[in-house]
């Protein structure tokens, strides 16, 4: 998944902006977002008739505008411009058809077949028929980038009619949950730069999808950053009230976010700190959401170098941590973890959380050969909750003899650091957000934990052929027998944590706060800080 700071942390970055596209870059001509929309009765305030979302996130919302390779926070932004064949719908633990209106697989789970939805277009203009499935897929699969991992079992794809999507997999995989995936299952127009890189169109702030809104202009790290507008022929219709205009806004400091709130220039926040999500509860213009998610947060201890390569120090690591009261201190925005896998998705055990045990882990420490022991921590820059966090452990490993050293980084560079092709520079412990790249655990082992050189999220540089074996097999065992899988996932996390590869710290509770005006919100952690903006209605 990706970095997603203070709120959320969305990671990883996939690919590079041209450094030509800095300023405010145009695409469409419509007009500018309305800040206000229709008038309203002294009883009854009437739905606006064109009425701008604004959206306020603790972080830049574009790394990458490509749909094929965008690896982070976009994904909140790109969810709107561009839709998949499948939308995993979290409540009622279905997939629910978007592009595609069905989907058969055959028996042995290897061949899948997509019937797409009639009448949808692209934004410019052309069909969303089989074709453009099959190019937008390929490309996404050959370019390798973001989370483009989760088509491995794709080996040919058909096209048999305009309407229909075959795919031939090399082994049994849950298609229909991959499709759904909020990265890299975007369809789009491969052919919408001509004779030009399509790569390089995109990172002009360009789009090609079929979704509700598309990009009206980008001004890169401002605190307006991002505008979309309505795409007019966008397949869902317009009919009835909706938000024709989307602003993301980027404000870091929760307490602005709150007044734009409560002042009516802001319309949903992402996050806000505990005490300024109370007292979003108690406002008369703000409604709120709170709902478990899919999001925890890990910190990943180095076993390739440096102190914590001795696998006992890691362990005293774990066991002296105040896991109760890292929970007590976030004040209902977080819940314990076990495991690795978050309540709600296919493996999560009870009975996998690490306990405090601060005599054992001053008697592991007292064993070691090493003495006076100092560690470095990096973690995101700005996130009040990791901050919060890092305090309460550099306290607890204060109480074995272990020194804690802490660097709030911009995620770029905390990444950068942490695969160095130095290992020497590597910070020993990596904290940051995980959340599914779609509905299944799966995204969790085959980024963070299985073997890779160079690193890319295996921030425990973790290399064991054992580990790889089983998480190979993890997506083949979950289209086919689903009590094979639970059993794997078992054996990996205590495996895993066993070894204190890397400590699950919590699970992120997602509290948003947001315009007593908005109808229709529901919070869907499969989409990690994604709000469905075309699905709410404005009501005032």
């Amino acid at each position: 998944m990706r970095q997603r700071g203070a709120f959320v942390a969305t990671i990883a970055i996939a690919g590079a902006i041209v450094a030509g596209a800095c300023g405010e870059v145009k695409q469409a001509t419509s007009p500018p977002p309305a800040t206000s929309g229709g008038g309203t009765t002294a009883t009854t305030p009437a739905a606006p008739t064109d009425a701008t979302f604004t959206y306020e996130s603790l972080n830049t919302i574009v790394t990458s505008f490509d749909p094929a390779t965008a690896y982070s926070n976009e994904v909140i932004a790109l969810n709107n411009i561009y839709e998949q064949l499948t939308r995993y719908d979290s409540t009622t633990k279905t997939v629910k058809p978007l592009l595609a209106t069905r989907w058969t697989p055959s028996a042995d789970g290897k061949t899948w077949t997509f019937t797409l939805r009639p009448g949808a277009t692209f934004h410019t203009g052309k069909p969303v028929d089989a074709a453009s499935v099959k190019a937008s897929l390929e490309r996404t699969i050959k370019l390798g980038g973001g989370a483009a991992y989760e088509w491995g079992a794709v080996d040919t794809i058909d096209t048999p009619d305009p309407a229909t999507v075959v795919f031939h997999l090399k082994y049994p995989a849950p298609l229909d949950l991959i499709s759904s995936s909020a990265y890299a299952a975007y369809i789009y127009d491969t052919t919408a730069a001509g004779a030009g890189d399509l790569a390089k169109w995109f990172e002009t702030a360009k789009d090609a999808g079929s979704g509700p809104y598309t990009v009206a202009s980008w001004s890169k790290g401002q605190e307006n950053e991002l505008r979309l507008e309505a795409y007019p022929a966008y397949w869902g219709g317009w009919d009835g009230a909706h938000y024709k205009h989307v602003l993301f806004k980027y404000v870091q400091q929760p307490t602005t976010r709150e007044q734009l709130l409560e002042s009516g220039e802001a319309t949903f926040a992402d996050r806000l700190s505990p005490e300024l999500f109370t007292q979003a509860k108690s406002s008369a213009t703000l409604q709120s959401s709170e709902r478990s998610s899919f999001q925890n947060l890990i910190a990943f201890l180095n076993t390739a170098s440096g102190p914590l390569k001795d696998p006992n120090i890691r362990r005293a690591v774990a066991l002296a941590i105040d896991y109760p009261g890292i929970i007590a201190a976030l004040k209902g925005s977080a819940v314990p973890a076990s495991g690795f896998i978050p309540d709600g998705l296919l493996g999560y055990a009870d009975g996998l959380a690490y306990t405090q045990d601060v005599a054992q882990a001053k008697s592991l420490v007292a064993a070691s050969a090493q003495k006076n022991i100092t560690l470095t921590m990096t973690h995101a820059n700005g996130d009040a909750d990791q901050d919060l966090v890092s305090t309460i452990m550099k306290s607890d490993l204060a109480q074995i003899g272990i020194t804690l050293n802490v660097k709030p980084l911009e995620w770029q560079t905390q990444w950068d650091q942490a695969k160095s092709t130095n290992p020497k520079k590597r910070q020993d412990i990596f904290v940051m957000y995980w959340y599914p790249d779609y509905a299944d655990p799966f995204s969790w082992f085959t980024n963070l934990f299985h073997s890779a050189s160079p690193p890319y999220f295996n921030m425990s540089y973790l290399n064991d052929k054992a580990v790889d074996t089983t998480i190979d097999a993890l997506q083949s065992q979950t289209a086919t027998d689903k009590a094979a899988a639970e059993t794997s996932y078992a054996g990996l996390q205590k495996t895993l944590l066993d070894a204190a590869v890397a400590i699950p710290l919590y699970v992120q509770t997602y509290q948003r706060a947001f315009a007593k005006t908005v109808s229709g919100y529901v919070d869907n952690p499969a989409y990690s800080n994604v709000v469905f903006i075309h699905e709410l209605t404005p009501t005032g």
